[in-house]
C-alpha cells in the first residue's frame, strides 16, 4: 500500500511548523522529517550543506547513513551545487559519476537551495528506492516549497 500525504497538506503543515523559524538546519531537519514520513517513495530525504568552496556536507536526514561528503564535481547532488539546477534523475545507474551512497536509490531529484544573495547553500536530496519516482511536478512544487520556507529565514537573517 503506498501511503502519501495530499501536497498540499503536506506544504501547509511544513509551512505552519516554520513559521517564524531563522534556524537553517532546524528549518532543513522540520522539512526532511516532514517530506520523508508523507511518501513512501521517499526512501532517503535530506540536505547537502556547503560547507566550502565545492563541498558538500551531510545534514538533517532522515533514513539510512547518507555519504558524509560530496564534491561539487560528483554526483546527483554535486551536479545540482555546481550546476544551480534541479536535479531529475530517473535512473541513477545512467547518471554519469553516480555516488552510490544507498545501493538501494534506484531514482534521485536533488534541489539546489539559494540564500538572498543567488549563492546555493544546500540541497534537498529525495532518493527513492522505485526507477523514475520523480518528476517535473515534484521538482516545481518542491522548488516553491522551499523557496518559501528558505526565503522567509532570509528576510530575518541574511546568509
Amino acid at each position: 500500500m503506498t501511503m502519501t500525504m495530499p501536497f498540499e497538506e503536506l506544504r501547509d503543515r511544513i509551512l505552519a511548523l516554520t513559521e517564524g523559524e531563522t534556524d537553517e538546519i532546524a528549518l532543513m531537519a522540520t522539512v526532511a522529517c516532514e517530506l520523508h514520513h508523507a511518501d513512501d517513495r521517499f526512501d532517503w530525504t535530506g540536505f547537502y550543506r556547503v560547507t566550502e568552496p565545492g563541498l558538500l556536507k551531510i545534514g538533517p536526514y532522515q533514513g539510512g547513513h547518507g555519504c558524509l561528503t560530496i564534491p561539487f564535481e560528483r554526483g546527483v547532488c554535486g551536479a545540482a551545487a555546481r550546476s544551480g539546477t534541479t536535479q531529475i534523475v530517473a535512473d541513477v545507474d545512467a547518471f554519469p559519476g553516480h555516488i552510490a551512497c544507498a545501493a538501494s536509490t534506484r531514482s534521485e531529484l536533488v534541489i539546489p537551495l539559494r540564500n538572498g544573495t543567488g549563492e546555493v547553500f544546500a540541497v534537498l536530496d529525495l532518493d527513492s528506492d522505485q526507477p523514475g519516482a520523480f518528476d517535473e511536478r515534484d521538482a516545481a512544487r518542491l522548488e516553491q516549497l522551499l523557496t518559501t520556507v528558505f526565503s522567509r529565514r532570509n528576510s530575518f537573517t541574511e546568509s
